[in-house]
């Protein structure tokens, strides 16, 4: 193989891995940005920032907040099972939600699998399960 051969041959693999790259790095960005938005929907959940909460469900999904939530008062937010990508666009994790109502003042705990869609129009994650019912 000539020299030009050689270099034709060189260029012709970089560009073949450069794109095999590419489609890990768009991998990575994606579990990057649901991190993230796991991380923020969780600070916002802890402090009781519902309103914060409720813009994470995806629109399609996202009903009025019911009156009872001004009554309630998160106590923990503990995730149980981490994120666990299905595909591209969909994640899964598990949560457990400690909360109390303030006017009855008792400890109740949900569990919440939070399933989460990649949205590329909107280029962000969406909670498709919906926020827990607290009852």
């Amino acid at each position: 193989m000539n020299h030009n051969g050689t270099l034709s041959a060189f260029f012709s693999a970089a560009l073949l891995t450069l794109g095999g790259c590419a489609g890990a790095t768009e991998k990575d960005d994606l579990a990057k940005a649901l991190g993230a938005t796991l991380a923020t929907y969780g600070e916002a959940m802890r402090w009781g920032y519902f309103q914060t909460v409720y813009g994470y469900v995806h629109p399609d999904r996202r009903r009025k907040i019911p009156q009872h939530i001004d009554n309630l008062r998160i106590i923990g937010y503990e995730v149980l099972e981490p994120p666990r990508m299905h595909d591209e666009e969909s994640a899964e994790q598990l949560v457990r939600i400690e909360y109390v109502h303030e006017d009855v003042q008792r400890l109740r705990a949900v569990l919440d699998r939070q399933l989460w869609r990649y949205d590329k129009a909107s280029g962000g994650w969406w909670l498709e399960s919906g926020i827990p019912s607290f009852e």
